[in-house]
């Protein structure tokens, strides 16, 4: 039996990702959210013993770790918008606690 997701369960998870929708979107997304569960509880129930299985994948092909030259610290932050040159640091906007 799939989930049967209410607008108010659509306004929790929108909640957790800083979305705000109106009402009709909630309604929207309840029915949508709730039709995506079905479906995917109809893929679950499916019979898979017959199914043929997928080759295995080949090898990942990776180059040998050798070290190459890197781009100079003085040309990088000589390029940078901020930077404290005479600490060797970039100078980046604030992400967390703005």
């Amino acid at each position: 039996m799939a989930t049967v997701l209410s607008p108010a369960d659509v306004e929790r998870i929108a909640a957790l990702a800083r979305l705000e929708l109106t009402d009709d979107e909630r309604s929207r997304f309840a029915a949508q959210l709730t039709a995506i569960l079905a479906y995917a509880d109809q893929v679950q129930q499916a019979d898979t013993a017959a199914a043929v299985q997928p080759a295995a994948p080949a090898p990942a092909r990776l180059r040998d770790d050798e070290p190459r030259p890197s781009l100079d610290r003085d040309a990088a932050l000589a390029e940078a918008p901020a930077a404290d040159r005479s600490a060797g640091l970039f100078t980046v906007p604030r992400v967390l606690g703005s």
